[in-house]
């Protein structure tokens, strides 16, 4: 699977379980860091949780498992990291404090939605 599409994958898993707001960062131009980074919102704490684990479980099942994982203990924000992508899950005011997007503001943008996929 490449980074493009386990980062579309990363979306739709987050977006089965209701997340808000999902953004797919491409990264690749601008860091070797990470290919992708995919953020979402939710709307609790037991939500943010319920996307993590909905997420590191699917990805479980095709082999794809996070080298490394980080917040499960205020689930303010989890990081999910599979090294070319990783994924980011905020609750509340979280997203706009650490304003990753802001950070990253020449990443292309992809607005991802169930039905269609923008970019900008």
């Amino acid at each position: 699977m490449t980074s493009k599409e386990l980062s579309q994958k990363i979306a739709k898993l987050m977006s089965d379980k209701k997340a808000e707001d999902i953004i797919i960062l491409d990264l690749r131009k601008l860091t070797a860091i990470t290919d992708y980074f995919v953020i979402c919102s939710a709307s609790s704490d037991t939500q943010v949780k319920a996307i993590s684990d909905h997420v590191s479980k699917e990805l479980s099942k095709i082999q794809e498992k996070p080298w490394h994982n980080e917040g499960y203990g205020n689930l303010s924000w989890i990081l999910l990291d599979y090294v070319d992508v990783v994924a980011h899950i905020f609750y509340g005011q979280t997203r706009k404090f650490y304003n990753l997007e802001g950070l990253w503001g020449d990443a292309e943008i992809e607005y991802y939605t169930d039905e269609v996929n923008e970019k900008k």
